[in-house]
Formats: structure tokens, sequence, C-alpha cells
């Protein structure tokens, strides 16, 4: 990591610590919601970031967690369990959807991950006996930690947080071993990544299943949250903003979720002093974000040191025309 990364890190850690404190419950709900998106696109940052798999089905996997914890919290079981329950299903179920991809690629899996999410979303608003249809799963109860009572917003939000830099963690030290390589080897030339000794189809489903595995944990941590879900939260809809997220942040880029969330979590709140016209206005400001910098908002240091390259390396041709001419 270099040295740069390392203090914008520790400036934003800093302030999700200190900042939650003097904000009202909303407030505090906020900072919750959107680290909650941080861990799902995490996942998926993953999956398309650095494995280069197109899914618009990652909605799906957070409504996986988010009903397996609230089912099981319904039925009397504890949320300790719920996790990890929703943990293996959203690996599995990750793994199966990724056989996709070893068979078609780029707007054809996109379409095949997108058809998933559909078929999910109605299995949620259908079977009411399970997931109570639209009337959904209500007073779904935040867990207890040692003994720590958890219910309270703050407390809650320090538990997600805690939680969020756990989850990143593993993900750098995933993205810093061979595996890592491997996925980027993946993204960027799966021919030349095979000739290199990669398992091609090992790692592109283990894409999926983690990308999957950090959605469930998401949607597990959402339910107690929110204490309420219904199908809503988890259509079409809401993968193409998670998907969004992480291209706006910076898709392959570790800090691009933080990032990517706060834009696709934060920004419409800030611009609700627009009134009716704050979705518009937030629409704008992606389509501008997406015309000027592509590859997303983490792109710009490298953009500039680009450009710094390409000045010098313009003087210096220059400087070298110049002595040429005199010397002739």
């Amino acid at each position: 990591m270099k040295r740069s990364q390392r203090v914008a890190a520790l400036i934003v850690l800093a302030v999700v610590m200190a900042v939650p404190p003097f904000l009202k419950n909303y407030g505090v709900y906020l900072f919750s919601y959107w680290l909650v998106y941080v861990i799902a696109t995490m996942g998926l940052n993953l999956t398309v970031g650095y494995a280069g798999q197109k899914s618009l089905g990652h909605a799906a996997f957070f409504g996986i967690g988010a009903y397996t914890v609230a089912i099981l919290l319904k039925a009397g079981f504890s949320f300790w369990l719920g996790l990890p329950v929703a943990m293996l299903g959203c690996f599995v179920v990750g793994l199966v959807l990724g056989f996709p991809a070893l068979r078609v690629q780029t707007i054809y899996l996109a379409f095949a991950t997108l058809g998933f999410n559909t078929a999910v979303w109605l299995v949620m608003r259908n079977e009411e006996w399970l997931t109570g249809g639209t009337f959904g799963i209500n007073g779904i109860a935040r867990p207890g930690l040692f003994g720590i009572d958890l219910n309270g917003s703050l407390a809650y939000y320090y538990f997600i947080l805690a939680v969020t830099i756990v989850l990143g963690a593993l993900l750098w030290k995933l993205l810093s071993s061979p595996w890592g390589k491997a996925f980027t080897a993946l993204r960027d030339n799966p021919i030349r990544a095979e000739s290199l000794g990669v398992d091609i189809q090992a790692y592109t489903l283990l894409s999926f299943a983690i990308g999957a595995v950090y959605a469930g944990i998401a949607g597990a941590l959402f339910a107690p949250l929110v204490e309420f879900i219904d199908p809503a939260p988890f259509t079409v809809g809401a993968s193409i903003m998670m998907y969004l997220m992480v291209v706006v942040g910076g898709a392959g880029y570790f800090f691009g979720p933080v990032l990517g969330a706060a834009v696709g979590v934060l920004l419409p709140e800030w611009l609700r002093f627009a009134q009716a016209w704050y979705l518009f206005a937030f629409g704008t400001a992606v389509i501008m974000l997406m015309l000027w910098l592509p590859d997303g908002l983490l792109s710009i240091p490298n953009r500039l040191e680009a450009r710094r390259q390409a000045r010098e390396a313009s003087a210096a041709r220059a400087a070298a025309a110049a002595k040429a001419g005199a010397a002739s």
C-alpha cells in the first residue's frame, strides 16, 4: 500500500470512528447503511474489478443473507447461527452462479446473472409462507456480543464497523496473496493466465463464491439494522446500483467500494436540499463522473501522474530537438 493510500485510509478510519457519536440517530443509521454497502460492494469489486466478471445479481446474495438471518431469528435461532448459515448458503449459490461464467462472458454473463437476481426476487415476493411476501418480516432483533447489548444505534454501528475492518483486512490479505495475483491475471488475459498455470475454472467460480459471501454477510447485518425486510431492497435495480458503486469508486481499486458506496448511499442524502430534483441532480452527477472519469474516482491520481509524465516526456523531446538543431 502506498504512503498516500495509508494516510487516506487512516483519515477515513478516524472520521468513521470519531464522527458518529456527534450525530443524531438518523445520521448514525446512514453511516451504518453505508458500511453495509461497503461490505457488499467489496465482494462485487472482487468479482468485477479483480476477476473481470460481469455480474448483475449481487443484490440477490444480499437478500439471501438478509432473509436467512431474519427467518432463523423468527424461528428462535441465534444471529450467530444465522450468520454462518447465510455465508455458507451464499458461497454454495455463488459457486453455482459461477458456472455460466465458464461458458459465456461479457454482456451474456450479465444477462444470466440478471435473470438469477430476478428469479431470487420472485421467490422472495411470492413464497409468503417462507419470506412473508410483500408483507415482509418485521421485528428482527439485533444480536448481542459477549454480553454487550447492540440494540442501540451507535453500538450496532461500531459492530458493523468492526466487521467491515475485519473483512477488509481479510480481502487485502487475499488480494496480496498468489490468489489475488491469479484473479488479476484472469481479468487481464484469461488465455495468458491459463498458460501460466492458473486454473481458470476454479478462480472464476471462487470469484463469484467469495463475492457472494461478502454480500451475504452484508445482508445478514442489514436485516437487524433496518429491523424489517421485504423484497424491495433486493431487486435488479439494487444490483445495478451496487455495480454503479463499484464503477464510480473505481473497479479494481481496493478502496473503490468505500468511495463508491458513499456516492450511492450518502450523496443522495446530501442532495435532498434540491427536494424533488435531487434524483435528477444525483443522476446528472453520476453521468458526469462516468464521462470524465470512466475508471472511477480513485483513478484521478493515476490520471494526474500520467499527465505529469506526458508533460515531462514532451519537454524532454523538445529539449532534445532544440539541442540537435543547435548542434547542426
